[in-house]
This record gives structure tokens, sequence and C-alpha cells, in this order.
């Protein structure tokens, strides 16, 4: 069964990327979160690793279609949080050297050739390229869960970016706030993450990414879950004030009782003692239907009950 993850990874291939510019973007950032740069018996080069299968093949063909480069499988492996196999795809020579000096993953300077830990600015000059690396983060290193759908639930909405560079998770929170949206960094374990909380944020960074049939999603499950939520409210609200409605009741029976047992009811004056045959009889009463059956305001009727607690407690 496909997670809202995957969900949301599909309909980003689906929109995919126009133009150069934002094939590079795409991959770079997919590379920077889903893979590795190396060096190896002289020829530079990178690896990516995924387990989804679509998301290989999205990579797969703008690296051959927009790029001439080729991947080939280096290693599978088994993941247990995800009950699936993690495929690894290389790609290594002077083709992938030169791509990933246009992709902004590494730079040469005085001959000598240097990782680059940040997001660089030329990479993401245009709106479509910051759109395009948005979109690349997440089908490598992003996720998004939603709360379930039940009344009372554990899980939230929750969508991060996983970075194992702290350097590019800075540059990223900062080109999310490009889009207003305003995001959280933290460290687990070796990794760096970017993440939000707010439904509305994730509804605007879901926008973003073009994923509008997950959007449509995320809105019907907070209405629900809204929905359920403000029944919950009203479900308390009413059990509270039967509680109410029966603390008061079991003290006004035993005020009535203190009275009956001492000085006996007769010794009230007549309003007084009907409001206490009233309750007598009726033990469950709300204080409004007892008002209305003796003929009145339910404001008269804590009057009078007042006057019944003070003249028990003095007894007592």
């Amino acid at each position: 069964m496909t997670n809202f993850t995957e969900e949301i990874k599909n309909e980003i291939i689906q929109s995919g990327a126009d133009g150069r510019c934002c094939y590079l973007a795409v991959l770079s950032a997919f590379i920077r979160t889903s893979g590795n740069v190396f060096y190896d018996g002289g020829n530079y080069g990178f690896e990516i690793t995924t387990e989804n299968e679509s998301t290989a093949e999205f990579i797969s063909d703008i690296l051959e279609n927009g790029f001439r480069l080729n991947l080939t499988v280096s290693g599978a492996k088994f993941d247990i949080m995800s009950g699936r196999d993690k495929l690894s795809f290389i790609c290594r020579g002077e083709g992938a050297l030169s791509f990933l000096k246009e992709a902004c993953l590494i730079k040469e300077e005085n001959g000598r050739i240097e990782n680059i830990g940040g997001i660089s600015d030329e990479l993401i000059s245009k709106d479509c390229c910051k759109v395009s690396y948005i979109k690349g983060v997440f089908l490598g290193g992003g996720s998004c869960t939603l709360p379930e759908e039940r009344a009372y639930s554990s899980t939230g909405y929750h969508l991060e970016f996983v970075f194992s560079n702290k350097f590019a998770a800075n540059d990223f929170s900062a080109l999310l706030c490009d889009f207003e949206i305003l995001s959280k960094l933290v460290s687990r374990k070796e990794n760096f993450v970017v993440y939000v909380k707010s439904k509305e944020i994730i509804s605007d960074i879901l926008n973003i990414l073009s994923a509008h049939s997950s959007l449509a999603k995320l809105n019907r499950i907070a209405e629900k879950k809204d929905r359920n939520n403000n029944d919950n409210r009203v479900n308390n609200c009413s059990v509270s004030n039967i509680d109410k409605t029966v603390t008061a009741s079991a003290n006004q029976v035993r005020y009535i009782e203190i009275i009956s047992g001492t000085v006996g009811l007769q010794s009230l004056d007549r309003m007084l003692f009907e409001v206490a045959e009233a309750r007598l009889a009726d033990k469950n009463a709300s204080m409004q239907e007892l008002a209305a059956r003796l003929g009145i305001s339910k404001s008269c009727l804590n009057h009078r009950m007042r006057k019944i607690s003070d003249i028990a407690k003095s007894l007592e």
C-alpha cells in the first residue's frame, strides 16, 4: 500500500521539471540528500540510494536525457524500517566530474577539487529552480505524516527534509524562507533535519511541490479531524455538565436529609418545603427541569436551594 510520502513523490515525478537549469537543481538536491560524491581510482563520481523505483527511474531518465549520463546498479540492501530493498546506483568518469561541477556539488580551485558544503546561489537563481530544488530534496530526503483519522491519535502533522550536511540544511531553511515558509532545524544522530508541523505550512509546501492530490487528501483528513475534535469537545462538555448536575443534586439531597433527620422538613417555610419535596421526588432532575415543575425561575430555585443548604450547614 502506498503511504502518504510516496503519494507526494509520485506527484512530484508526474509534474517533473522544465529546462536544464531545473534538471540541475533537482539532481543536485537529490544527490545532496540521498547520495554522496566520491573519488575512487583516479575518477570522481557520485552514488545515489533509493527504495522508490519510480524515483530511481525519474532520476535516471533526467541524467540520461539531459546530461548523457548512465547509472549502474552498485548494490541492494534490505531496509528493516521500510521493509523494502534500497537500491544503490553509481556514475563515474569524466562525464560525472563535469556534471558534479555544473550541479554545484564540487568546485575546482588552483588545480584542486573540493566539495561544496552549502547550496550555491548560482544553482537556485531563478524561482523555477528554487521550486525544482525543493522537489529534489523531498524526493531524496523528504517525508510527510498525517494524523490518524480516528478521534484520538498520537500522531500529528509532520513534514521533514533530512540532510547529512549542516551547511546545506541551513541554506535550505533560508530557501524555504523565500516562499515565506518558516521551518525548524534539529540534529538527529549524524543528520540534520529541517521540519514543519503546521497543517497550514505543510499545505503551502505541497502546493509548491505541485502535489495537488496529496493536498486535497490533507484537507479532507484535516476537516474530518476538526469535526472529530469538535464532537469530542461537545461530548466532554456534556459529560462535564452531567457530572456537575449529579454532584449538585447529591449535595442538595444530603442537605435536605440533614434537615429531615434533625428538625424535620415541616420546620421549613412553605416555599422551601416545596423545593425540598420536589428534589426528593426526583433526585436526578436538573435545576432547569425542577424550576419548570415548580413554576419558578432557575435563579429563584438556586436562591431557595442556597437557603436550604445554609440551614443544613447550621444544623451540622
